[in-house]
C-alpha cells in the first residue's frame, strides 16, 4: 500500500496519510515523500487502523471527510488504543465547513488544517507536531529512567534498614552479654 519512498526518506518519519480522494492521497504521499517522509497510504478509516496496526506512524494526517469512518471517528479509534493515544493527528478540512475544526479537536486531533493550504505551511505544522512527539517520548524515557532509579534507592534504603535493624540487634545481644 506504500509508495515507493526515495532514498532520503527511508530513515525519515513515517506519516499515514488518509483519504479517499485518490488524487489527493497521491498528491500528499508524492509531496510528502519528497521532503524525506516515508509514507503509509490508506484510502478509508478502517483501512488507516490496519495499516497502524501493520506498519505504526509518527503521525496520522487524515481527511476530516471521508465515507464510512470519518477523520474524527478515525481520531477517536486511534485515541482509545493505548500504543496510539499520543500519536499526533493533524485533519485536513474544509473551508466550507465553519464546525469541521470544533468537531475534529473534540474527537482529540492535534491539528486542523483548511483547505486550501501552502504546502510549505503543511509540512512546517507536521515538523511542529512531530518535534512536540518527539519532547513527548523523551520526557517519558526520562521519567521511567528516574521511575526506575526511584525503586532501586527504595530497594537498596529497604536494605540498609534491614542491615541496620539487624546490627543494632546484634549490638543488643552482645551488650546483653558484656553486662550479664
Amino acid at each position: 500500500m506504500a509508495p515507493d519512498a526515495p532514498s532520503s526518506a527511508r530513515n525519515g518519519p513515517r506519516i499515514l496519510v488518509v483519504s479517499g480522494n485518490r488524487s489527493h492521497l497521491a498528491l500528499l504521499a508524492r509531496r510528502l515523500g519528497e521532503e524525506g517522509y516515508r509514507i503509509s497510504v490508506a484510502d478509508t478509516g478502517a483501512s488507516a487502523l490496519s495499516e497502524l496496526q501493520r506498519v505504526g506512524a509518527d503521525l496520522v494526517l487524515s481527511e476530516l471527510q471521508m465515507s464510512g469512518m470519518s477523520g474524527p471517528d478515525l481520531t477517536r479509534a486511534i485515541r482509545g488504543e493505548t500504543a496510539w493515544a499520543d500519536l499526533p493527528v493533524m485533519l485536513i478540512a474544509g473551508r466550507d465547513d465553519p464546525t469541521a475544526a470544533v468537531r475534529a479537536y473534540e474527537a482529540g486531533a492535534d491539528d486542523v488544517i483548511l483547505k486550501p493550504f501552502h504546502f510549505e505551511v503543511l509540512t512546517a505544522r507536521i515538523e511542529r507536531r512531530l518535534a512536540s512527539a518527539r519532547s513527548l517520548a523523551e520526557l517519558r524515557e526520562d521519567m521511567a529512567a528516574l521511575d526506575a532509579r526511584v525503586v532501586e534507592r527504595a530497594i537498596e534504603l529497604g536494605e540498609l534498614k534491614d542491615r541496620y535493624y539487624a546490627t543494632e540487634a546484634e549490638l543488643r545481644r552482645l551488650a546483653g552479654m558484656v553486662s550479664a
